[in-house]
C-alpha cells in the first residue's frame, strides 16, 4: 500500500530505523534502542543525545504534513509509527529537551499490544542495528531487547574497546556484530 508516495511500513524495525535516522540528523553521538517485550506488550524506547526539539516541534510531529526536511513536504515516519501503536491500543510519547540545556536529547517511547490483530511484527531488528552501525560508524549505539527475563544486547562502545583501530563498519566487524546479536537471540529464544 502506498501513502503520499511512501511505502506503508510493514515491520516495526523499519520504523525504528526511521526514528534513529532522525536522531542522526539531530547530531546525536549516542542512540539507545531498547525493547522490552512480554507475551502481550512490546515497549520500544529510542533515546538520543542530539540537539533536541522545541515543544512546538514535538507537538507537530504527529502531523504528516509537517517536516523539517527541505527535500519533501511531508513527514510520514513518526505519524505512521504513532498510528501503528494506536491501532493496537498503545501509544507513542515524545519528550525532548533542546540545546543549550546540558540534558538535551529526545526520548521516543512506544507501546504496542501484541495481542491486537493490528500489531505490526518487529521484523529484522538485527539487520536494522547492523545497518545503523554500518552507515554511522562515528555514533555509539546501545541496543537491548528484553524478553521474559532474558536479554540480547550490544553496546558499540564496548565493541570499539575490543577492536582497537579497526573501523567498526569494516566488513569483518559488521559480520561479527550480526553473528553476535543473532547468537544471543538463538540462545535466549526471545
Amino acid at each position: 500500500m502506498i501513502y503520499c508516495g511512501r511505502l506503508d511500513v510493514k515491520e516495526l524495525s523499519l520504523n525504528i530505523l526511521d526514528i534513529a535516522m532522525n536522531s542522526v540528523k539531530a547530531g546525536a553521538k549516542l542512540i539507545g534502542i531498547h525493547l522490552c517485550e512480554t507475551e502481550t506488550v512490546l515497549e520500544i524506547d529510542i533515546t538520543d543525545d542530539g540537539c533536541g526539539m522545541s515543544e512546538e516541534t514535538v507537538a507537530k510531529l504527529s502531523d504528516p504534513f509537517f517536516t523539517t526536511r527541505t527535500t519533501r513536504k511531508v513527514g510520514m515516519g513518526v505519524p505512521f509509527y504513532i498510528l501503528a501503536a494506536q491501532q493496537t491500543g498503545g501509544d507513542v510519547t515524545i519528550d525532548s529537551i533542546q540545546e543549550p540545556d546540558p540534558r538535551h536529547g529526545t526520548v521516543v517511547k512506544a507501546v504496542f499490544h501484541k495481542d491486537s490483530i493490528d500489531f505490526t511484527p518487529l521484523g529484522d531488528i538485527v539487520s536494522t542495528i547492523v545497518t545503523l552501525i554500518q552507515g554511522y560508524p562515528d555514533i555509539d549505539f546501545e541496543f537491548t531487547h528484553q524478553v521474559d527475563g532474558k536479554e540480547v544486547r550490544l553496546y558499540t562502545k564496548e565493541v570499539r574497546e575490543q577492536i582497537g583501530d579497526i573501523p567498526i563498519n569494516s566488513l569483518e566487524i559488521l559480520s561479527w556484530i550480526q553473528e553476535y546479536i543473532s547468537e544471543q537471540y538463538d540462545s535466549n529464544n526471545p
